[in-house]
């Protein structure tokens, strides 16, 4: 948690101000009995009522300073637990977007949700309460034992013995459930992780039938986390009938000695009340420490997961330099012997992958699942790096442009087609934010995506569902497909991303592709990820993947006579007579 401090830079001024008038309400509060004490002494004793309105008022007096005091700290303490939230969710946000593909598979989305959310919930109310009460509570035993010495010794001490097992009550159910509250947090991953794949995946659960047994696993996430929670609580529980039977003995303590000093003359009714009070005010800033060391925990645990994920380094750089110049002599895209292996994994996903890739090309990628097509295209726009081998375009590595400059040279479309709430119009420049109304149309044409827009009520200002809830597959992947064809790139990616499409649209869309991209002024080159044969047959360049390695590569024709897992593709879709037409 300490690490996490430097977001309160920007609010110094709060952070001292806060606890200080927290103190200053204290004072106020410590004088209370005092009053009471001459109320009791002088007004009530002499029947002098003037007397009683008068130290009244004082007390109502003190009161209200107190409560604006406390307004006031609590106003001090909110604005800089807010601040500090607000810098921390915004750089972790930064810092999580900062990360590569790598890194985000490693820790999880769940985690990575419960940390920008439930995490930063805790650590600003742990920076919160900490403002308010960790000076006040300190601040208030100690000015109660000082005031009660202040108005007789002999019956202070049994203050002296009380206030030590106060504190040890405390500190024994604080040891026992601190350790508890740390283990809370990582149960909410669990739980949000079989929330977010219920909720992501609803369809699935639903067409399998899967509820009943996705509801016993989250009930039995849930039951877990409610036990923990449950044990902590009954061990809570104790807390203030153990605090408050010692404050009651020691009362009882008090008034017994203060009532004997009382009749020796050594101490007044009202004395013996202000004791009482002190000892009152003791425990209640005891409580109010427990249950700030209880939020300090839960603070401390979350600011220790929100630690981690700062530690994580993004294993990709961006070397944020210079635009480079591409070698226009150079191939589009080269794959120089590359392998590329995923964390904590067997096996490597690519391995000894050599190939390039012209300008203007059509370029098919095919394989099983589970060969390695996906991550070999993901190395092009640097999702990831490769561990070794060189990935090039045009001419360069990819680790020497600057990710900026790299990315505006592709248009990726992944597997899952992702859309934004929001207008089409919004979605489709994402590509490009000043893309005009006829660049857009045009994308939408390539992608075979006009016709449906046109006849949706808006047009263009036809608004999109979360997610693209309220369009069909296929519409969704011609809309993203679309989205990166606004950007006019040089290299254009699509990733299995017109499995959805019907074998008509899915022919149109090919042949679409192939005019733009001989056609187009920088002849973009286009790789076609699919496990549909018919999808790259026509490919300028088809890459047979097997395993993780290159098992051909060449035409439809060359693959047939040359290829052995193409050939094998081919004829589990398609019939032989099917597969010799060219």
């Amino acid at each position: 948690m300490r690490k996490l401090l430097r977001f309160l830079r920007g609010y110094v001024r709060e952070t001292i101000l806060a606890p200080l008038f927290k103190m200053l309400e204290a004072s106020f509060e410590l004088i209370v009995p005092l009053v009471t004490a001459q109320i009791i002494d002088v007004g009530i004793r002499r029947q002098d009522a003037v007397f009683v309105w008068k130290m009244g008022f004082v007390m109502v007096a003190l009161g209200l300073v107190g409560l604006a005091c406390s307004l006031t700290a609590q106003y001090f303490a909110a604005k800089a637990a807010m601040g500090f939230s607000t810098a921390l969710r915004r750089e972790l946000f930064a810092h999580i977007n900062s990360l590569s593909y790598r890194e985000l598979d490693e820790i999880g989305t769940p985690a990575l949700i419960t940390r920008i959310t439930s995490d930063v919930n805790q650590a600003q109310t742990g920076v919160n309460l900490t403002l308010r009460l960790f000076l006040r509570s300190p601040f208030i035993v100690a000015g109660a034992l000082l005031m009660s010495f202040t108005i007789d010794v002999p019956v202070a001490l049994i203050f002296l013995v009380a206030v030590p097992l106060i504190s040890l009550v405390i500190y024994l159910i604080m040891r026992w459930t601190v350790p508890i509250y740390r283990d809370v947090q990582k149960l909410l991953d669990g739980i949000s992780r079989l929330t977010r794949e219920n909720y992501v995946g609803a369809r699935v659960v639903r067409a399998f039938g899967r509820q009943k047994e996705e509801i016993a696993d989250f009930t039995e996430e849930n039951q877990a986390f409610t036990q923990v929670q449950m044990s902590a609580g009954k061990i809570s529980a104790l807390l203030n009938p153990a605090t408050y039977v010692i404050m009651n003995l020691a009362i009882v303590a008090i008034l017994w000695a203060g009532g004997r000093q009382v009749e020796a003359g050594r101490l007044t009714q009202g004395e013996v009340t202000a004791l009482v009070n002190y000892m009152t005010q003791i425990l209640l800033a005891l409580l109010a420490l427990a249950n700030l060391i209880v939020a300090m925990t839960k603070a401390a645990a979350s600011g220790a997961r929100l630690s981690e994920v700062f530690a994580v380094t993004a294993s990709l750089r961006d070397e944020a330099g210079q635009e480079i110049r591409p070698d226009f002599r150079s191939s589009r895209v080269s794959f120089q012997n590359v392998c590329f292996s995923y964390a904590r994994s067997a096996s490597p996903a690519l391995e000894g992958i050599t190939f390039s890739a012209e300008k203007g090309q059509v370029i098919g990628v095919i394989g099983g699942t589970g060969s390695g097509k996906s991550t070999l295209v993901n190395l092009i726009p640097r999702f990831y790096d490769a561990a070794h081998g060189a990935v090039e375009v045009d001419g360069h590595p990819v680790q020497d442009y600057p990710l900026e400059q790299l990315r505006k040279k592709i248009g990726a479309v992944p597997q899952r087609a992702v859309l934004f709430r929001g207008a089409i119009r919004e979605n489709m420049r994402w590509g490009k934010e000043d893309a005009s109304d006829e660049e857009i149309w045009r994308a939408l044409e390539i992608a075979q995506a006009r016709e449906f827009v046109e006849q949706k009520e808006g047009g263009l200002d036809a608004m999109i569902a979360q997610g693209g809830r309220n369009l069909s597959g296929g519409q969704r992947q011609r809309l993203t497909i679309a989205r990166a064809l606004v950007r006019n790139p040089e290299i254009l990616i699509l990733d299995d991303s017109a499995s959805a499409l019907d074998y008509a649209t899915d022919a149109a869309l090919r042949r679409a592709l192939r005019k733009y991209a001989s056609e187009n002024g920088q002849e973009t080159t286009v790789f076609l990820v699919s496990q549909r044969v018919a999808s790259v047959r026509q490919a300028d360049k088809i890459l047979v993947l097997d395993e993780g390695r290159l098992a051909g590569m060449g035409t439809h024709g060359e693959l047939l006579e040359n290829c052995p897992v193409y050939k094998e593709i081919c004829l589990s879709q398609l019939s032989e007579k099917e597969v010799a037409v060219p």
